[in-house]
């Protein structure tokens, strides 16, 4: 019942590159994030909002090490409402020990800080905004990557899945997107990210 895997001609990632990069385990860690591309995307620039109700929130955590490098520790993607997704972000915050938390506002507005400060508003949140085409904020990461300075720690079937398998061009997948974010606010966090906000008081809006 094994699925052979080859790579796909155009992408940016390889099996063989994230087989050869992977640890067991982290080493000690100066700094981690957790990443979020929500699943609303209206009004985005360079695709359309075709996101279904089943639509996927990526949600992914790294951190920078010690020794400079980068280490995917988890993903956490879910299928939900805000609600849903923010409670899941907020979750993998604490339990990693997280020092912040991104997502993308280009489609939502400061919808991301808010829905995460239902939930907890003592969360620090920093907002990222795609200025960027996919290819130019992806390339980067993936550059790290050949050049041995990304690890997964652990396996994570899906997202590798996505990584190995978007060719520039085609839209990209949710997880992936995560990453990147992730990646760039600890390697280029002056590139994207906005001035850290953290909601001091509880914020009431809609989940939905």
């Amino acid at each position: 019942m094994a699925e052979v895997l080859t790579d796909v001609p155009g992408a940016l990632w390889t099996l063989e590159l994230i087989d050869a990069t992977r640890v067991r385990e982290a080493p000690p860690l100066v700094e981690v994030v957790v990443a979020i591309d929500p699943m609303a995307r209206a009004g985005s620039r360079d695709e359309p909002d075709d996101d279904g109700p089943g639509a996927e929130t990526g949600i992914v955590v790294a951190g920078q090490g010690e020794d400079g490098h980068g280490y995917v520790l988890e993903d956490a993607t879910v299928r939900g409402t805000p609600a849903q997704w923010a409670a899941a972000a907020i979750d993998v915050y604490r339990r990693h020990q997280a020092d912040r938390v991104v997502g993308e506002v280009n489609n939502g507005g400061d919808m991301v800080g808010y829905t995460l400060a239902t939930i907890d508003p003592r969360v620090p949140f920093g907002g990222v905004w795609a200025s960027r085409g996919k290819y130019t904020r992806a390339e980067p990461v993936s550059a790290l990557y050949a050049r041995r300075w990304c690890h997964h720690v652990g396996v994570f079937p899906e997202l590798e899945e996505q990584l190995t398998t978007w060719v520039p061009g085609e839209k990209s997948p949710d997880r992936m997107d995560a990453l990147v974010w992730a990646i760039s606010a600890l390697f280029y966090p002056t590139e994207e990210e906005d001035v850290t906000l953290v909601y001091d008081q509880p914020v009431t809006i809609s989940p939905y």
